[in-house]
């Protein structure tokens, strides 16, 4: 189940996040404040199995900032970020399940393109992306927001 992110999350998040299994990926010390929380161009998820919080997840206007990375794909395309919080949902299947559903969600409501850049050395990410159907979209660089591989996945039958 998905669920807004909200300020009272902040402690939940700030300990995720100084896990090492989320610092190794996830280059950011602070989840966001009240003026991000609030930002139109970014939606916010506290992932949850039978009412425990695990995970995050955000997705994203792929062209609500100028020149990113994932600008030229179709108006309405949407970028996504995640983490499981919890060590010991970890290799258990969640991640999967619940980017698949948020897929589903972004796909149903006109997304034509899906987006995610994990780093190139994230391998279990790729792994999981290419099990969902994202397919590698360009070459691994450098952009703003940390060293990327460029993924893309297309609503179901295209």
């Amino acid at each position: 189940m998905f669920r807004a992110a909200a300020m009272s999350d902040l402690p939940l998040l700030r300990t995720w996040q100084s896990l090492p299994h989320v610092q190794e990926w996830w280059n950011s010390d602070e989840p966001f404040d009240e003026e991000e929380l609030r930002d139109p161009r970014v939606s916010r998820w506290i992932v949850e199995l039978n009412g425990k919080s695990f995970a995050y997840m955000q997705d994203y206007s792929v062209h609500g900032w100028e020149e990113h990375h994932f600008g030229h794909l179709p108006p309405g395309s949407r970028g996504i970020d995640q983490y499981i919080g919890d060590p010991a949902m970890i290799g258990r299947g969640h991640g999967t399940a619940f980017i698949r559903q948020r897929m589903h969600v972004l796909f149903t409501a006109g997304a034509p393109v899906i987006a995610v850049d994990p780093h190139p050395a994230n391998t279990r990410a790729v792994t999981v992306y290419t099990k969902l159907g994202f397919r590698i979209a360009g070459v691994e660089r450098e952009t703003p927001w940390g060293f990327i591989l460029p993924m893309e996945a297309r609503p179901p039958g295209e």
